[in-house]
């Protein structure tokens, strides 16, 4: 598959989001992760994205031990915004960011970071303070390219006159459509800059296999979502089968029909796995372009307004910056 721009970075059109290898996503198998990591790459999907805050620092230290000896192979993305060595506090300041970014240097093992995210803004330090200090990072030769997560159109503006930002990640999907509208796509498409989908298969509610809460693990976070209580997952399943119906007109799979809308919309899907066979089955959806006829069925399967819950919990959406 051809690399697509995020920013002034070249990525696989579709990447893996590594998290639930290692983190709250319920049991983990390290031998079927390392599989599919490989398997990844294998496929052409070689943008993979962790953070510290996934184990914390046992995904990163997981990506390693898997591709270390593919690191010419792939892009690798990861996070900071927490600092794990003083109580998980959120710290922008410069002095976290040198700190945090030896820290994933170490634990991935490698000498750059090709992408390096500030995973939630901390409103106590203004971002011209945090970029500027990840600038350096830049300057210093120990990360190629900067990155925001779940940050606002103004803060995005702020960000990238400090310095040039690649890619902002948000949370996007037919259930979660807010890029979209709230401001964000339209200031990256301005300056440039890629759009990153987290979650674009609604935290896998799209793919069609959970239609119960007891259908995730016991240790499962998302057992925590408003999307995953008895009433809402109960509430949204005739939106998924919609989606599942204008799938299977096109031969392919809910979660297939969800990544290639995400696609679309011009933003690079992370979907994120643990086991091979639906990393395949996510990395065939690169395959689909999807028709004007199918893109408007899927806007009338999930209307605006028509998803019951929130995405995720009150504190969850605190701390993000939108």
């Amino acid at each position: 598959m051809n690399d697509v721009s995020l920013g002034a970075l070249r990525v696989s059109p579709q990447g893996l989001g590594a998290m639930g290898m290692s983190a709250f996503y319920g049991t983990r198998d390290e031998a079927e992760a390392i599989a599919t990591l490989n398997r990844a790459v294998d496929l052409g999907v070689t943008h993979i994205d962790t953070a510290e805050a996934y184990g914390p620092y046992e995904n990163e230290k997981l990506i390693a031990r898997a591709l270390g000896a593919r690191r010419d192979e792939i892009t690798i993305a990861t996070k900071f915004a927490l600092d794990f060595e003083n109580g998980a506090v959120m710290d922008g300041s410069p002095a976290h960011v040198r700190r945090a970014v030896e820290r994933s240097l170490r634990h991935l093992a490698v000498d750059v970071i090709d992408l390096y995210y500030l995973h939630r803004v901390d409103p106590d330090v203004p971002i011209e303070e945090t970029v500027g200090a990840m600038a350096d990072l830049v300057t210093a030769g120990k990360v190629r390219h900067l990155g925001l997560s779940e940050a606002a159109p103004d803060t995005v503006r702020r960000a990238h006159a400090t310095h040039p930002i690649a890619a902002v990640q948000s949370e996007l999907s037919l259930f979660a459509p807010g890029p979209l509208h709230n401001g964000v796509k339209d200031v990256l498409d301005e300056l440039g800059i890629g759009l990153v989908a987290f979650s674009p298969i609604g935290r896998g509610l799209l793919g069609g296999g959970i239609r119960k809460v007891e259908d995730l693990d016991a240790d499962d976070a998302r057992r925590t979502l408003p999307w995953f209580t008895p009433e809402n997952i109960a509430a949204n399943q005739h939106l998924v089968d919609r989606v599942t119906a204008v799938a299977a007109e096109r031969g392919a799979t809910p979660a297939q029909i969800s990544l290639a809308w995400v696609a679309a919309q011009g933003a690079v899907a992370i979907p994120g796995t643990k086991r091979r066979r639906y990393l395949e089955e996510n990395a065939a959806a690169m395959q689909i372009t999807l028709t004007a006829a199918e893109l408007k069925a899927l806007d009338e399967a999930v209307p605006a307004g028509s998803v019951t819950g929130a995405r995720d919990t009150p504190a969850g959406l605190a701390r993000n910056h939108l």
